[in-house]
């Protein structure tokens, strides 16, 4: 089985994380309702079985809670996919919301990398603010070793675009994250090892 379980806390938040890169039932409580339903959004789409509780000091704000799901969800990604062999390892996809174009584009290359070209028309939706996606983002791909390519191709809604990465997100990672029996258990790189 290709899951992973961790729990980490800190002085600012305490998570609890459970991934199944297979699929699985799936409960998200992490105290901002637009982050539960933007990771609602990845785990349905991705087809990934996912379980998140976070308390942390939302008294603040979310950055701390957003942050650290992030790293907490790349470390799953890691541990779960193992030495990677035999998946496809690249995913993308063009993805509409509404009026929103979202590219993503993925490698799961061992490499920690982000572009994000997102440019959401409001600093909130509800209370969270939109520029703690990006930090999200970081905290993922350093923990996952993953590369990520998200830009924004149209847009005129907030939520309609950070709905589409997040999506989009799972989507490209869903692709990414297959196995294909084609290469027979084989690390997909000309290096042996990624």
């Amino acid at each position: 089985m290709r899951e992973y379980e961790l729990k980490r806390t800190t002085k600012e938040t305490d998570i609890s994380l459970y991934l199944n890169l297979d699929g699985g039932l799936g409960s998200i409580e992490t105290s901002c309702g637009f982050l539960d339903h933007m990771l609602t959004l990845f785990a349905n789409h991705g087809r990934f079985g996912l379980n998140i509780t976070c308390d942390g000091d939302k008294n603040v704000d979310f950055h701390h809670i957003t942050e650290d799901i992030g790293i907490c969800l790349g470390t799953a990604f890691a541990n779960a996919l193992g030495d990677k062999a035999g998946i496809i390892r690249y995913g993308d996809i063009i993805l509409p919301m509404d009026e929103a174009l979202i590219l993503c584009a993925v490698d799961i290359s061992g490499r920690a990398y982000l572009n994000y070209e997102v440019y959401p028309l409001t600093e909130k939706v509800g209370e969270f603010d939109t520029e703690l996606v990006k930090e999200f983002l970081l905290g993922f791909v350093r923990t996952s070793g993953i590369t990520l390519h998200l830009q924004e191709l149209a847009g005129e809604n907030s939520h309609h675009i950070l709905e589409g990465v997040f999506k989009a997100l799972g989507r490209a990672l869903k692709k990414a994250c297959a196995v294909d029996p084609k290469l027979s258990g084989e690390i997909p790189s000309t290096k042996g090892v990624l």
